[in-house]
């Protein structure tokens, strides 16, 4: 076991093909999702982040290149919060317009800015909660045609609302199976 002091390899993959096939790492299958489906779960989403920070040793990195429960529980709440701003940025766009143009946001660069691995369980258990409240509150603004309105990410990949919603519950998923929660 390390601490959370250690440097994580950067992951600099583009993750967007898991709207297209299956993940092989965790198995899980965005395209069977129902993005309407998402908002209403995200309070079991908040359970589990929620059970995960409480672990015993969760801030301990069981190796040098994982991170610990606790820093994969700041990143799903930094999750939560990102893609809570991207809907809601997508839905606060005029109708017709090109779409919403994300800010690039750098996983590895949030983590140490943010601490994750020095981070308070406590503040971390609140923080999902009332991140998790905003994004199924930004999920719930979302009806009809709203699923279809469009956002670009800074390296131009493109998504509809309902796609960002699909590739949102992978990334919930896969660290799911990161921490065996």
């Amino acid at each position: 076991m390390t601490s959370g002091s250690d440097p994580i390899v950067p992951d600099d993959k583009d993750w967007t093909w898991v709207l297209r096939e299956p993940c092989p790492e965790c198995g899980f299958v965005a395209a069977d999702v129902d993005p309407a489906d998402v908002g209403p779960g995200i309070d079991a989403q908040v359970a589990t982040w929620q059970a995960v920070v409480r672990r015993d040793a969760a801030a301990v990195r069981p190796r040098p290149e994982r991170w610990s429960d606790l820093e994969y529980a700041c990143h799903v709440r930094d999750v939560f919060t990102v893609f809570a701003g991207r809907i809601e940025q997508m839905l606060d766009e005029p109708e017709g317009s090109e779409g919403a143009r994300f800010a690039n946001w750098d996983q590895d660069a949030a983590a140490l800015e943010g601490d994750y691995a020095h981070a308070d369980p406590t503040l971390v258990e609140d923080q999902l909660a009332r991140e998790g409240e905003r994004l199924a509150a930004a999920l719930a603004r979302v009806e009809g045609a709203d699923w279809q309105r469009r956002g670009l990410r800074s390296n131009g990949s493109e998504f509809t609302t309902a796609t960002l919603t699909q590739y949102l519950v992978h990334d919930l998923e896969h660290h799911r199976v990161d921490v065996g929660a």
